[in-house]
């Protein structure tokens, strides 16, 4: 394995005898090489979940490469069938101390998605990770085996230092469905509240802010994707013949878009709109810059709900895009009327957001607009979720990373994007603290995806000193377990 100079200066230096002890035997690992190896061996599993052929492999992750390394660490480790008929086994675990500790639940999932063999650069392979000097290269390295990887090998290291002792309880789930939408996750947890009973959850996921700055995200911006369809009559007619005559699908239906969003980005559906951004959340994302870094585009200025800076556009407030449009054939045009037009529209959303009742308003907007028969599909709502940032666990994590990396860690009260953080939240009832090792421009669910050993080593340190304060604080934490 290659050695080369870090993209961006972590902040981590070379341990001494002054840092955390945990942290020296993380980074330790990472210098050695070990870490490489142990991710190596865990890309070269082929976890496609939207491969249906991949059905063995995705068990074999959990019994074969994740088992035997809880169970290396003193984990009481189970395999579970899925609740949903044919979706993929998930595995929990167990370290129980002292029933008087604080209990983290982990999570991370195992599958990723299609590895697009033969559209990688340089040819690369994806399931052999790649030291490429400044990228490790591998489907699956960032999202999200590095990540998950990261947390067992902190865990770890407060073992060894601590003398065999972790000075809090610690829980494990892992799935192998996220990247189909986690099928059986939320019945799972509901079934399995007792086992997964803990007072936090600590997880990592997504990417951080920018490359050379911690993260912390407290929830996930919530989803909704949802059709429009207008069927006019059977078949098209002549354009020449019929023009001025015959409703148009697709002007109708564009007008119809317009009207949900306007030509900047503006939400026009009150229903469709979050309530106003609490003080807690504006004051969290007063330092935080989006965009800027290596291959992220320009940020479209004017674009966007009016009077709100960058962040909070994206990590305080809800945005409908249109995701695909289409009537007649676009790639051979001919000159007739369509007799469909077709869109399908996604709502992120943060919390407070009537989107249970999306349908219901979308429905109600585009009958007084006067859109007649259109019709709307019921979306699948995946909830929007937020911590308080006043947490104690939260400050708990921002002055630990703080300390570990020198640089103050970006706080986002929710990620941008979307993950199953609702069935943590809301279903086990946990506040929920995620520590990303990504970065923005790592090409996940691309060719080409890629990790930072820079940042690698970085999280190593900065989780092992996350974990180790846990069992410093142990006494103080708050908990929800007596």
């Amino acid at each position: 394995m290659t050695t080369a100079t870090p993209a961006f200066a972590p902040g981590i230096g070379v341990p001494s005898e002054a840092a955390c002890p945990a942290s020296v035997l993380a980074t330790a690992g990472f210098d050695c090489g070990d870490f490489f190896q142990t991710l190596a061996r865990r890309v070269a599993c082929r976890t496609e979940s939207q491969n249906p052929g991949r059905a063995a492999e995705l068990r074999a992750y959990l019994t074969d490469e994740i088992s035997p390394a809880l169970l290396a660490l003193g984990f009481e480790v189970a395999l579970h069938d899925n609740p949903v008929v044919g979706a993929p086994p998930l595995l929990s675990a167990q370290r129980l101390e002292d029933p008087a500790l604080p209990t983290v639940l982990f999570y991370g999932h195992g599958d990723v998605v299609r590895g697009h063999e033969g559209q990688w650069a340089e040819g690369r392979d994806p399931w052999t990770l790649d030291d490429a000097g400044e990228r490790w290269y591998g489907r699956g390295s960032a999202d999200n085996k590095a990540q998950h990887s990261i947390n067992l090998a902190g865990l770890a290291a407060v073992l060894a230092a601590r003398g065999g002792r972790l000075g809090f309880n610690a829980k494990w789930l892992l799935e192998m469905g996220e990247e189909t939408g986690s099928p059986g996750l939320a019945e799972f947890c509901t079934l399995q509240r007792g086992r997964l009973a803990a007072d936090v959850l600590i997880a990592s996921d997504g990417p951080r802010l920018r490359a050379d700055r911690p993260t912390v995200f407290l929830g996930s911006r919530g989803v909704a994707n949802f059709d429009l369809v207008l069927q006019a009559r059977e078949g098209g007619h002549h354009s020449g013949n019929w023009g001025g005559l015959l409703r148009n699908p697709g002007t109708v239906l564009a007008n119809a878009i317009a009207s949900l969003v306007d030509g900047r980005g503006v939400i026009r559906v009150q229903g469709l709109r979050p309530p106003p951004i609490p003080a807690a959340v504006r004051a969290a994302l007063a330092d935080i810059q989006v965009g800027g870094g290596p291959g992220d585009p320009a940020v479209d200025a004017g674009w966007g709900e009016p009077g709100l800076t960058p962040a909070e556009r994206v990590f305080g407030w809800n945005t409908l895009e249109v995701l695909a449009y289409g009537c007649g054939n676009p790639a051979q045009p001919v000159n007739a009327i369509p007799p469909t037009a077709r869109a399908t529209l996604q709502l992120r959303f943060v919390v407070g957001t009537d989107a249970q009742r999306l349908r219901e308003h979308v429905l109600a907007h585009l009958d007084a607009g006067g859109f007649e028969g259109i019709s709307v599909s019921e979306p699948v709502v995946m909830a929007a979720t937020r911590l308080d940032p006043d947490n104690a666990w939260v400050r708990l994590a921002l002055a630990t990373l703080a300390n570990a990396t020198g640089t103050a860690p970006a706080l986002l009260p929710n990620l941008g994007g979307s993950l199953p953080n609702d069935v943590f939240a809301d279903i086990l009832g946990l506040p929920t603290v995620w520590v990303p090792h990504s970065y923005p421009a790592c090409s996940q669910h691309a060719p080409n995806e890629h990790v930072l050993p820079a940042l690698m080593r970085e999280g190593l340190a900065m989780t092992a000193a996350l974990l180790w304060a846990v069992g410093e604080q142990a006494d103080n934490l708050p908990r929800l377990l007596r």
